[in-house]
C-alpha cells in the first residue's frame, strides 16, 4: 500500500487478527469499525461477508483474485471453506469466542464516524 502512495501514518496493522473471525471481531471492538469494505480472494469473500456481517459490521467486498489459480488450488480453497464456513457458523451462534482484545484503538476520528 505505501508503495501506491497510501501513507505510512494510515495503515493501521492488526498483529492478533490470526483468522477471518478474529479480524473482523477486533475491527468491532478495538478499531471501532461499523463499516467496511472487504477485499479478498473470491473462494473467501462469502464467509468474510458472513462473519463481518452477522458480527455487526456492515460489509460490502470485492474480490480481488490477482492471479488465476490452477484447477486443483482453486478446487482445495473452495472445499477448504465448507468446514471453514461451518466452523464460522458455530461461532457466530453457539460458542462465540472472544479472541486476543486489548484497549481499543479507534482508527477513524470520532467526528469521521
Amino acid at each position: 500500500a505505501v508503495s501506491l502512495g497510501v501513507p505510512e501514518q494510515a495503515i493501521v496493522l492488526d498483529y492478533a487478527g490470526r483468522r477471518t473471525y478474529d479480524t473482523c471481531y477486533r475491527a468491532r471492538d478495538i478499531f471501532g469499525v461499523k463499516k467496511a469494505i472487504l477485499v479478498t480472494q473470491s473462494f473467501h469473500l462469502p464467509r468474510a461477508l458472513y462473519i463481518c456481517n452477522n458480527l455487526g459490521i456492515q460489509a460490502n467486498g470485492v474480490a480481488s483474485d490477482l492471479r488465476n489459480y490452477h484447477q486443483r488450488s482453486l478446487s482445495y480453497w473452495n472445499m477448504r471453506e465448507v468446514p471453514a464456513t461451518l466452523v464460522a457458523f458455530w461461532e457466530i451462534y453457539v460458542t462465540r469466542p472472544q479472541p486476543i482484545l486489548g484497549n481499543p484503538e479507534p482508527i477513524f476520528p470520532i467526528e469521521a464516524q
